[in-house]
């Protein structure tokens, strides 16, 4: 019986490896994207809506989509994950309004996946690495342009929202009337039940480490 649970112990292991080993960006088919580092799911194709819209827009597109069979989209956030930090400091780096965001959902995406700097187009791939490339590829239509947020301007929530610049890397205050783009998210991972059953490349590691380990209780002592 203790053979058997340690037998068990090393696929569990196994599984467990690999699943760590995946990237923080996945592909989860059907035109969505996981982020496993902020919890959120991306639509694949930043253009799903199909041009440019202003913030009351672009909020019922995005609370009104069903995609995958899912209908809790949103617009992406301009604050942290803890729902604080609208406001023209950064509250990660404490960086003014013109600076490296990385605490909200955007902000992240830009800096730590596709290899976006301050200052620098997302689509200028000039010394990203090959995984900020790839990650880059995940994505359609995710160009230098301006994104809205969900996230009203807490000075002026009837006339200001906040919005993510691809150009530059930056966050900022627009007028809810003026026009840009969008994309939304979703909280966790689509495939979350995929956990309960591995993918078809996992359970193939864990059944050969269960054949491996059969075969050397058969050997002779």
């Amino acid at each position: 019986m203790k053979k058997t649970l340690n037998t068990w112990a090393a696929a569990a292991a196994i599984v467990t490896l690999s699943g760590a080993a995946q990237a923080a960006l996945v592909d989860r088919g059907g035109g969505m994207i996981y982020d496993s580092v902020q919890n959120i799911t991306w639509l694949k194709n930043w253009d799903t809506n199909n041009g440019a819209m202003n913030w009351s827009t672009a909020n019922a597109w995005a609370g009104n989509l069903v995609w995958g069979g899912f209908s809790d989209w949103r617009l992406p956030t301009a604050h942290k994950a803890d729902g604080s930090g609208q406001c023209f400091v950064d509250p990660c780096t404490g960086i003014d309004i013109n600076g490296n965001l990385t605490g909200n959902e955007m902000g992240y995406l830009f800096y730590n996946y596709v290899g976006g700097n301050l200052g620098e187009l997302v689509t200028n791939q000039t010394g990203d690495t090959p995984l900020e490339i790839a990650n880059f590829a995940l994505f359609t239509n995710l160009r230098a342009d301006d994104f809205w947020s969900g996230s009203e301007y807490l000075a002026d929530p009837g006339s200001d929202a906040w919005r993510f610049d691809m150009f530059l890397g930056r966050n900022g205050v627009k007028s809810k009337f003026q026009t840009f783009h969008a994309v939304a998210v979703r909280p966790g991972d689509v495939a979350a039940s995929a956990a309960a059953v591995p993918e078809p490349q996992t359970l193939a590691l864990a059944l050969l480490a269960l054949g491996a380990a059969a075969v050397a209780r058969k050997r002779p002592a």
